[in-house]
């Protein structure tokens, strides 16, 4: 029965087998590399990705991470592609095929067809000499000195090559294309990355006759009922003009309560507090939980550009949203 320090050992022996491959890449961000993001810029169609077996897995995620990242892309499966499929490659698209020996026949078939179309082919081989690297406009080197599999069978540490150049690649093209975090927010709507960096506070927030409001010089008996109604905890006061003259919270009461005053004859006026926290409604819904973290409250007030309360928005509402 193999011992746990086998096992151990042959985890460790991997990762420093495929963390080598990695690093050796450095030395080959050339001027191959540098063509390669001139050619995909320069085009005004996609990148289709192309490889076979593990080759195929790895070109999907690279297909995937070029598309939120700027770099429209798709993956099409080699031998679909020539039973029809090539049909979905366009004259003004870059194709990325990638093949560790660079020798996949279902890839070299291809070849013919994407020349007649005069289709850019930019290709991601573990040999620099085959036939594959030679009819590319541009080679990318992922030549690995090892496999991790002790058999030498499994690729290994040639798709951990191939998907780290495919990362890099993508991310020469991002910081080239301007890419920013609102532009990735938009590729990502449906996660919590696009809620965090699309979600605004006023998209959250009650508004109207959903915020708690007394008059000043209102008994705090009677504030305190509109607390109750509402639930956030506080209410504001406002003047005559309907402008805001302070806010009296739960931690307001404690504090009263402390003090002996009683909340029958006492205003409002004379225990609400002027020093709240607040946030821009059109703020990320992000930064306002940032700043209730920091402020340990669970409630602010959102204000208008103008410096109008126009809304409150609860710790609550930023989980329900999955904001936090």
């Amino acid at each position: 029965m193999t011992s746990d320090t086998s096992f151990k050992n042959s985890a460790l022996r991997t990762i420093e087998i495929e963390k080598n491959a990695v690093s050796a890449l450095s030395d080959r961000i050339d001027e191959q590399f540098e063509l390669a993001c001139k050619i995909i810029l320069e085009s005004s169609g996609r990148v289709v990705v192309i490889g076979m077996g593990k080759s195929g897995h790895i070109g999907k995620k690279i297909a995937a991470t070029l598309a939120s990242t700027g770099t429209t892309a798709m993956y099409v499966h080699p031998a679909e592609a020539s039973h029809g499929d090539i049909g979905m490659i366009a004259s003004d698209d870059v194709v990325l095929a990638i093949s560790n020996s660079g020798t996949t026949e279902e890839i070299l078939s291809l070849l013919p067809i994407l020349k007649r179309k005069d289709i850019p082919l930019i290709t991601l081989t573990g040999d620099t000499d085959s036939e594959l690297a030679k009819e590319a406009s541009a080679n990318l080197d992922a030549t690995v000195n090892e496999e991790a599999c002790p058999l030498g069978l499994a690729p290994t540490s040639s798709t951990t090559a191939a998907l780290v150049l495919g990362d890099a690649l993508a991310m020469a093209l991002l910081e080239a294309r301007g890419f920013t975090r609102d532009d990735f927010a938009f590729s990502h709507p449906g996660g919590n990355l696009g809620r965090r960096l699309l979600v605004k506070v006023k998209d959250l927030m009650h508004t109207g006759k959903e915020i708690p409001t007394v008059p000043q010089g209102i008994a705090l008996a009677e504030a305190l009922l509109e607390m109750s109604q509402k639930g956030f905890g506080l209410t504001t006061v406002v003047d005559s003009k309907s402008n805001l003259a302070g806010v009296f919270t739960d931690g307001d009461l404690r504090r009263t309560i402390d003090s002996g005053l009683n909340i029958q004859d006492t205003k409002i006026d004379d225990v609400m507090s002027t020093n709240f926290k607040y946030v821009n409604a059109n703020s990320l819904a992000a930064e306002a939980a940032l700043i209730m973290q920091e402020a340990n409250v669970y409630v602010v007030l959102a204000k208008d550009d103008e410096g109008q309360v126009v809304g409150i928005l609860k710790m609550h509402d930023l989980l329900q949203s999955n904001v936090v």
